[in-house]
Formats: structure tokens, sequence, C-alpha cells
């Protein structure tokens, strides 16, 4: 399994971060069986394409809520890191807790 779980939707409130906020928050190394995704789709284009920056970021965005960490942007990053044998992505890390 290359996920904790397959979610649909963020259960966390609305935190209302914006991209320089985001990108204020220095990235960590998270291990993909610890993410839960909030989203069960992705665009296929985003994940084969080797220069995407989905979004801006070279990192992808995890919220931390109730001792969970929930991948809210860059399910292509890390679908392509596991494709690529990889049990880590790193991330930028927002703790709601």
């Amino acid at each position: 399994m290359i996920f904790k779980r397959v979610g649909e939707g963020k259960p966390y409130p609305d935190h209302g971060y914006q991209q320089r906020q985001w990108a204020a928050i220095a990235p960590a190394e998270i291990r993909l069986d610890q993410l839960i995704t909030v989203k069960r789709t992705l665009d296929l284009e985003s994940l084969l394409d080797e220069d995407s920056t989905f979004y801006g970021d070279l990192f992808a965005h995890v919220v931390r809520w109730q001792s969970e960490l929930y991948l809210e942007d860059g399910l292509h990053r890390a679908l392509r890191a596991a494709l690529q044998q990889r049990a880590t992505i790193h991330a930028r890390v927002l703790d709601l807790q």
C-alpha cells in the first residue's frame, strides 16, 4: 500500500493559507505510508509531466490534524515518488493541532 489511507475531502478546518504562507514553511521528509490523501483522483498529465510544479510549489503540502497527516496538494508528486520506488517525499507540513 502506498498511502495510509485514500480519503475524499478535507476533514480539518479551512486554514486559509496562501502560496506565500506555505512557502515560509521549511520542507520536511515525510513517509508516503503516513499520508492520507484528500483526493481520490489525479490528473495523469500532471503525473507524467517531468517539469510539473503543480500550483507553483516544488514541495507537496501536508496538513497535520488530530495526529494524522493529510496530503492536501502534491498527490502527483507522491505517486511519482512511489513509482520510482521511493518511500518518502519532501513536503511542507502545516500543523493545525
